[in-house]
């Protein structure tokens, strides 16, 4: 678990002090993919360089498994910082895909045997076992971001820090990178934190999310619990849109906003809910999509009958969101 407690950070420039982090909490479960997700010079890097050991906060803690890292020096410190992996983009060009991997270990004196051992499984790892012969020059740019993920994983890390992982990639490529990412989570047990100005990518592998802003932290926790939080910036940005014109609900008793998790809740717990209650659920805005693994949908939908209240409280008990939309100028569409 890393723990960030009251963090501050800011920055000498030409004239003045540029406050790039202010009294951030947050939570990183271990063994989780956490995106920190926010518009440019929102804070992201900073707030990864010092979840990651690079930069020591002006103030506030960062705690690894309760204890203060802003304590230790010397070889402690070093000996912290060697779990934390930050991955560099910049492959050393005359050194081959796999001798690019073995560089960390090269230089931690690690036997031949275990090195090529390391580096095959590594390069299973990011789907490129038949390219460890070849330059980077030879390969895509996201092959190459995937080579520097397997690269800063060499050594076993705890923690690996990728900031901006997809930048410079091709959109068709995103999707190997992130899946690199995933692995490392799932596959080798590493804590993976990932900074993003693109929200769409807490939504393809993040377990959990913060969304910064001007230094500030607006919203962090598990991605699937944010998003049934009414008035959630990152659900707003995530779930299908239910913007639709108030004309449209004249001809039901109610409207009601629902967001559904899991397989078993998208498939089945309206239309259980509508034959169990009698009551008639109409979509009137909204859909499906995905979050990772998991189908969420978002709907919102004009119901009519007897049972209503019942009807929505039976769904609730078994997980649904459900809200009643606010109309304003903004809601409304022209």
């Amino acid at each position: 678990m890393i723990t960030v407690e009251n963090v501050s950070k800011s920055f000498a420039s030409a004239d003045s002090r540029v406050v790039a982090l202010r009294d951030v909490n947050l939570a990183v479960s271990a063994g989780s993919l956490f995106g920190i997700v926010g518009p440019a010079r929102a804070g992201k890097t900073t707030l990864a360089r010092c979840v990651a050991l690079r930069e020591r906060p002006d103030r506030g803690t960062v705690r690894y498994d309760g204890m203060d890292t802003g304590r230790l020096v010397g070889r402690k410190l070093w000996g912290a910082q060697r779990q934390v992996a930050v991955v560099d983009s910049g492959l050393r060009p005359e050194r081959t895909v796999a001798g690019n991997i073995a560089a960390p270990l090269e230089r931690m004196g690690v036997a031949p045997d275990r090195r090529r051992n390391r580096v095959g499984t590594l390069l299973d790892v990011i789907g490129l076992s038949r390219a460890g012969a070849r330059l980077p020059s030879e390969l895509t740019p996201g092959q190459q971001r995937r080579v520097a993920i397997a690269r800063a994983l060499a050594t076993a890390p705890s923690v690996l820090l990728a900031d901006d992982p997809t930048d410079g990639v091709a959109g068709e490529e995103t999707a190997a990178v992130l899946s690199v990412l995933d692995r490392a989570r799932a596959e080798l047990g590493a804590t993976v934190v990932v900074t993003s100005r693109d929200a769409d990518i807490a939504r393809r592998v993040c377990d959990e999310v913060a969304l910064l802003d001007r230094g500030k932290v607006v919203e962090s926790g598990a991605l699937l619990s944010l998003v049934g939080k009414p008035g959630s910036p990152i659900a707003e940005a995530l779930l299908p849109s239910v913007d639709t014109p108030r004309a449209h609900l004249s001809s039901y008793d109610r409207a009601v906003d629902v967001v559904l998790v899991g397989f078993a809740a998208v498939g089945a717990l309206l239309p259980e809910a509508a034959a169990r209650f009698e009551v008639d659920f109409t979509t009137i805005g909204g859909g499906l999509t995905r979050l990772g693994d998991t189908p969420v949908a978002r709907f919102r939908l004009g119901v009519a009958g007897q049972r209503i209240d019942a009807a929505l409280a039976w769904i609730a008990e078994r997980g649904a969101y459900v809200s009643t939309p606010m109309y304003g100028l903004r809601d409304v569409a022209a």
